[in-house]
């Protein structure tokens, strides 16, 4: 292993070993409390431009393989762990971990007290941070990060959305089969892809909708004109990385959406986004939300759910003024589901999906279903 070098934005500077691709890489840097799931997390595009801090300390036992992969790579800035086991075990193993992130160009930091850096991010929040195998110098490293962009300032969707328009066709993982299902629809939606997680599009496969996904910044006319003429029933709006409020061109698709009033639901950014539509909004959290262990009250039901999370913002409090709060995140009392008031239109700032994590929200996308 070759030695990694490490500054945060407070001044903390770090040395330990590196398992990944190698280089000089600048992001944000989180944490994530999910005890599984390393390599969905990896290849989820919502965390673009981050490093992820994994709480759980051993990782890399169960390699990699194609079907688990939540993306087409991946694309955050690199992980950091405290111990990485590189002679993993497990009959679906197609590679390690460091093989896919060097596939990926994406670093791997090992042998660091991850639980000093997760009581830091959750004292002081999230922080910029430079990592590099090639510079070892503190104030180059200083001069470095400060030099370079904030997570803030960069429109990551640009590079994770896809390119061409396609209709997904799997369905829900058939444990029984290791195999993905084949979609069996009713309704059919576009949905916008800004980071889109491959298994958001398998369960509104799995509730029963054809699912076409289109690039980011698709004009909202072309949706329009499919709506009208009976051609899909709803958009889906995604999760995907980085700040909502830089968004602009997403804004005002999502805007005259809303105005020819086509039923509507989105998660995470897709979330986010349709609060800045509606004119609140988002604010950022201190550390964010990363894991799949977080307390959600169903407003309705009274029912509380254990959901899988990975968000670094929020939507407003008086949001109420225009939607019905559905769901609140029972670890800070945050908004964490909405339906408007005046469309069809809800969304949620949880992962349903999991993958990692619970499927106790799983549920939302039958109503979605049943809202078509």
């Amino acid at each position: 292993m070759k030695k990694v070098s490490i500054y945060l934005e407070n001044g903390l500077f770090l040395q330990a070993d590196s398992f990944g691709a190698e280089g000089t890489t600048v992001g944000e840097c989180v944490f994530n409390t999910s005890m599984t799931g390393y390599q969905e997390i990896v290849t989820d595009p919502s965390y673009a431009g981050q490093f992820v801090t994994f709480t759980m300390p051993e990782i890399g036992n169960v390699g990699c393989n194609e079907q688990d992969m939540e993306s087409k790579g991946a694309f955050c800035k690199g992980v950091i762990v405290r111990s990485y086991q590189d002679r993993p075990s497990n009959f679906r193993m197609q590679e390690t971990l460091a093989t896919l992130l060097k596939r990926f160009g994406i670093m791997g930091i090992t042998n660091i007290d991850t639980r000093m850096i997760t009581k830091m991010l959750r004292d002081e929040g999230a922080m910029e941070m430079i990592a590099s195998t090639e510079v070892h110098e503190q104030d180059k490293l200083k001069e470095m990060l400060d030099a370079a962009h904030r997570i803030e300032e960069i429109n990551y969707i640009k590079q994770v959305s896809t390119k061409e328009k396609y209709i997904h066709t799997e369905s829900r993982y058939d444990i029984s089969k290791f195999d993905y299902g084949i979609p069996e629809t009713s309704k059919r939606v576009i949905a916008y892809d800004f980071g889109i997680k491959r298994n958001i599009l398998n369960e509104l496969t799995f509730a029963g909708i054809e699912v076409t996904v289109v690039p980011n910044d698709t004009p909202a006319s072309e949706v329009v004109e499919e709506y009208k003429a009976g051609k899909c029933d709803g958009v889906f709006l995604s999760n995907g990385p980085g700040d909502p409020l830089i968004l602009e061109k997403e804004k005002n698709i999502t805007q005259e959406l809303i105005a020819a009033k086509i039923p509507m639901f989105g998660i995470c950014l897709g979330h986010q986004m349709l609060s800045i539509a509606h004119g609140y909004d988002t604010y950022k959290l201190k550390f964010g939300q990363h894991g799949g262990n977080h307390p959600v009250k169903n407003q309705n039901t009274g029912t509380v759910e254990i959901t899988a999370q990975n968000h670094n913002y929020n939507v407003p409090d008086n949001i109420a003024e225009v939607a019905e709060i559905t769901h609140i995140n029972l670890f800070d009392n945050t908004i964490e589901g909405v339906k408007y008031k005046s469309n069809l239109v809800m969304s949620v700032q949880h992962h349903p999906e999991a993958s990692p994590g619970p499927h106790e929200s799983a549920y939302i996308f039958k109503e979605f279903k049943e809202m078509l």
